[in-house]
């Protein structure tokens, strides 16, 4: 079983989708752009993945500076995540091996 947090427009999502295609995995495809996420979900992920809110958050997304995250705390992250799904970094890969953030896509190899 695998899961697969998307975004379609993407490139390396959809390369990290195709990878796992490759590894005869058909994961669930959850795009959290459309379902959002819970503040939950974001802690469990990150603690499982082991990165921060700081490092789960995807920095050239104009929102990021608009709101002033790079000093925020991860609390302060946590919320402009849930508010803001577009501030997650993509794609999270989820197995019953674990969680990575697929930044370098080779991350998703100690899962699969």
């Amino acid at each position: 079983m695998a899961t697969i947090y998307h975004n379609p427009r993407c490139t390396t999502s959809r390369k990290a989708l195709d990878k796992l295609h490759d590894a005869g995995v058909e994961p669930t495809v959850v795009k959290y752009l459309d379902v959002g996420w819970t503040r939950d979900q974001l802690v469990a992920l990150f603690a499982e993945a082991g990165v921060t809110p700081a490092q789960a958050a995807r920095k050239r997304e104009p929102l990021y500076k608009e709101l002033g995250l790079a000093d925020a705390s991860d609390d302060e992250i946590l919320d402009a995540m849930v508010a803001h799904p577009v501030l997650v970094e993509r794609p999270f890969v989820v197995t019953d091996k674990g969680a990575r953030l697929a930044r370098p896509l080779e991350s998703i190899d100690e899962i699969l």
